[in-house]
């Protein structure tokens, strides 16, 4: 198991840390996500066998959210998030 925290952009409530905790539990091999609204981050539990950093990211940008590692340039959000 792999344990990685990655910076969100773009969540505004509420909804916006549920559909991005939702996006992260529908990567196979995620085994737990927690997402906080105000750390704009999520810390995310995986079988690195199974998935990969890079994954975890898409499935963020996907839900309309940015998502990158500390020290790396934020990517923006595409869809605006929930509220967008």
């Amino acid at each position: 198991m792999q344990t990685t925290t990655l910076k969100i952009t773009g969540m505004t409530c509420g909804g916006c840390v549920n559909g991005v905790t939702k996006a992260l539990q529908a990567v196979s091999g995620v085994t737990d996500a927690s997402v906080s609204l105000q750390k704009a981050e999520a810390t995310i539990q995986y079988d690195e066998l199974t998935t990969n950093k890079d994954v975890l990211k898409s499935a963020v940008i996907n839900a309309g959210y940015g998502a990158h590692e500390n020290g790396q340039t934020p990517s923006i959000p595409t869809k605006g998030g929930c509220c967008g």
